[in-house]
């Protein structure tokens, strides 16, 4: 009786141990494509990149000349790439502006309001938009016949009317306001599902101490939903640095407009093609995006 009851349970063993080999292999199997594609087209030309960041090379020579660190040292000495650096601040700073007012709409509108759901289609359309019809349609509200000027014309403001799109400063900010317009519905969308996770209790025990609404959205809901906040972040930084097609389409990156990207694009693929140039760029733009990264998760580290 006992060999036989070691029989069966060393049988049970064995088929368990089968069970988890298969599991562990299809485990393997399934990771196998995506991880393969991940590494082919992520990490491999990510890796190729770097490389190619300290050689001159117009992409189709035989030869690449080694470059040391000049590529680096032109980024970050000739003014026009300085520029465009800077230009990233604009839509820096909108993001940040984005995300504030995205998390008071959203808290105003996570309570049971008359109009609440035409509200939210309504910051939420233009994030369906797609970015070409954005851009045109917006290259049509600032030309000098087009519906700003227009609009100025009726109400009799002459001396307001003006070239919208010629001056930096001006054509950054409206192109960072833009942004601001098409993203923050998705933003709101995202706050307000959030916030609606947030057990009510908390909201009851808060009213019965006396809080008023804004001390309810700082003291109780800021904290609750940091991380959806850090997220965020992290995403509007990511996207104010790569921003691409809005200005591109709208200005073609002229007028002080130029982004990281738009530059990166014309010095790659321009008529005097520097891939070794352009790579430096893409590799300070990861590097910009992973510190700020690091910011953020340090200032926001949970306990």
């Amino acid at each position: 009786m006992r060999t036989g009851t070691l029989t069966i349970g060393g049988a049970r063993g064995n088929k368990i141990l089968t069970m988890r080999r298969q599991r562990l292999l299809l485990t393997v199997l399934f990771l196998a494509l995506p991880l393969f594609l991940l590494i082919t087209f992520t990490y491999i030309p990510a890796v190729n990149m770097i490389r190619y960041s300290f050689f001159r090379w117009d992409g189709t020579s035989p030869v690449m000349q080694p470059a040391g660190l000049a590529n680096y040292v032109t980024l970050f000495s000739q003014t026009r790439y300085l520029t465009v650096m800077a230009n990233s601040l604009y839509y820096l700073v909108g993001s940040f502006i984005q995300l504030f007012v995205a998390l008071v709409v959203a808290y105003w509108l996570s309570f049971k309001l008359k109009g609440t759901n035409f509200f939210k289609g309504v910051f939420f359309f233009p994030y369906l938009l797609n970015g070409v019809a954005v851009a045109l349609m917006f290259l049509f509200f600032f030309e000098p016949q087009g519906t700003l000027n227009t609009i100025l014309r009726m109400i009799g403001g002459e001396s307001a009317i003006r070239l919208w799109l010629t001056e930096p400063f001006v054509n950054n900010t409206l192109l960072a306001t833009i942004s601001i317009w098409r993203y923050i519905g998705f933003n709101i969308v995202l706050f307000i599902a959030v916030i609606q996770s947030i057990s009510s209790e908390l909201y009851e025990a808060a009213e019965i101490d006396g809080a008023n609404r804004s001390q309810i959205l700082w003291l109780i809901v800021v904290p609750n939903i940091k991380m959806i906040i850090l997220l965020n972040l992290i995403l509007a930084v990511k996207g104010a640095i790569s921003v691409f097609e809005v200005p591109f389409l709208i200005t073609g990156g002229d007028w002080g407009t130029s982004t990281f990207v738009i530059e990166a694009l014309a010095i790659t693929f321009g008529a005097n093609p520097r891939y070794g140039l352009g790579s430096a760029f893409a590799v300070v733009l990861f590097v910009i995006i992973i510190i700020v990264t690091l910011i953020q998760r340090a200032l926001l580290k949970e306990e």
